[in-house]
């Protein structure tokens, strides 16, 4: 038989759940808006899409921050000695400090991946697993990222309450994409437009490991790129180790110099239908180079999940795909 103290007793839990995840509109918006672009940049930089977007939720305020609405600066990176871009003066520790500007949001999530993977500190926490959120969030206080005592508990509650550790399943293959926003506590929130995963690239002539380059759409001639970009098409062909080829099938990058022999980071996490070449293109590595750093022949492809190591000889062959 139900007492009235079972009855309270379970009303107290239904209220101590509600209050463990304490989600926001502005939240759930910003996860919608800015999932695709953190698990891109797992899958090119190896920083956990987890630890990203909490990173992004709470040095943004959800996206509304006032250096977010002038500088598109995410995640509070300051303009340190060696920062040569655009500035925006704000108060923080003290008053007018130098924070990083970008042109747009995805600039400042490259730039974060970037800070995290190129930083001499930081490099402890990639020989954690991605999927260790704990250990990355109590790894970042440590290394110095913020001067919060609570940063780490900040970011591990904000990764439960809006369960955003689905995300670095997803840039890992390990789960597939939901229709839905799924948070920690119990409630579902749907999501009118999902963004995919594909990188959007910048339109026109940009750079990728040091390497000029532009995105080129289906249909387009390679003839047509060549003289456009004044590259003899035999080098066209050579620096995307292609053969001969008219018509690209499919939109991709096509660099307009050699590529280079190492990439700017250490590895790449295989995403879903992506093989060796696809990750040469995206790395800006020459193919050949890729292929003997890990261990792997012509024609082999990995598996999703596995890392091709970008910069040294892998320990071990990656696991092949099985088709």
């Amino acid at each position: 038989m139900i007492n009235r103290w079972m009855l309270i007793g379970v009303g107290w839990l239904v209220i101590g759940n509600r209050a463990a995840a304490q989600v926001s509109e502005n939240g759930v918006n910003y996860v919608n808006t800015y999932k695709a672009l953190a698990i891109a940049e797992e899958q090119r930089s190896g920083v956990p899409a987890a630890i990203t977007l909490a990173q992004g939720l709470h040095e943004s305020e959800a996206g509304t921050s006032e250096l977010v609405r002038n500088s598109n600066n995410h995640f509070g990176i300051k303009c340190k000695e060696d920062w040569q871009g655009a500035v925006f003066y704000h108060d923080d520790d003290s008053r007018q400090e130098c924070f990083r500007s970008y042109a747009t949001a995805a600039d400042s999530y490259r730039d974060h991946s970037d800070f995290l993977r190129q930083g001499a500190r930081y490099a402890f926490l990639f020989q954690l697993d991605p999927t260790d959120y704990e250990g990355w969030a109590y790894g970042l206080k440590k290394a110095g990222y913020a001067t919060n005592i609570r940063y780490s508990q900040i970011l591990i509650k904000l990764i439960k309450d809006y369960n955003l550790e689905q995300y670095t399943l997803i840039a890992v293959g390990k789960m597939a994409a939901p229709d839905t926003v799924v948070l920690g506590g119990s409630g579902r929130v749907p999501v009118a437009d999902t963004p995919g995963t594909e990188v959007s690239y910048p339109e026109g002539e940009f750079k990728i490991n040091r390497t000029r380059v532009v995105y080129v759409q289906a249909g387009v001639s390679l003839l047509a790129i060549a003289n456009q970009y004044e590259v003899p098409l035999g080098r066209l062909l050579e620096f995307n180790d292609m053969k001969e080829e008219d018509v690209l099938v499919k939109g991709q990058l096509m660099f307009l110099e050699r590529k280079r022999r190492e990439g700017s980071i250490e590895y790449h996490v295989v995403r879903q239908g992506e093989g060796m070449y696809d990750i040469a293109q995206a790395e800006g590595v020459r193919l050949q180079d890729l292929l003997e750093m890990n261990q792997l022949a012509w024609g082999q492809e990995p598996a999703i999940g596995e890392r091709i190591y970008l910069k040294r000889s892998a320990p071990a062959r990656p696991k092949l795909a099985v088709y």
